[in-house]
């Protein structure tokens, strides 16, 4: 878990019930990656009446569709603002390591002694690239 930098605001909307939660200060996130898609964990320690802990899994499909609709909705806002100039490495990053993992897995797929391999070696070989 990394400390957060910023503030974090999640509201869960039932039908009878609305919970709302801030994280920040003291709180922690945490990202990973699994064959499916992203999970992030939103953490705050403390005690039975302070601690609480969110987690969300976005498989890769929605995550797409929600990031092209960001782009489409980033040309409509008036003006740029600092918290947007802060996205732009992280975006840069994310790309150049997505490039670069989609480029690794053509080369080993197109390498003939990987066309023999088991359904459970092609797993293997994804868990050790991760």
């Amino acid at each position: 878990m990394k400390p957060m930098p910023d503030k974090a605001e999640v509201a869960l909307e039932y039908p009878d019930k609305l919970y709302i939660g801030t994280f920040e200060g003291s709180s922690q996130f945490e990202t990973h990656w699994d064959e499916t898609g992203v999970t992030l964990t939103l953490h705050q320690a403390g005690g039975a009446d302070d601690r609480k802990t969110v987690r969300v899994h976005l498989r890769f499909r929605l995550l797409a569709e929600i990031l092209q609709e960001l782009a489409g909705h980033t040309e409509k806002m008036s003006k740029p603002g600092a918290g947007e100039e802060r996205l732009l490495p992280a975006v840069e990053a994310l790309n150049r390591a997505l490039q670069r993992r989609v480029a690794a897995w053509k080369t080993i797929v197109e390498d003939e002694s990987v066309k023999a391999l088991s359904p459970k070696d092609e797993v293997s070989i994804l868990h050790i690239m991760e």
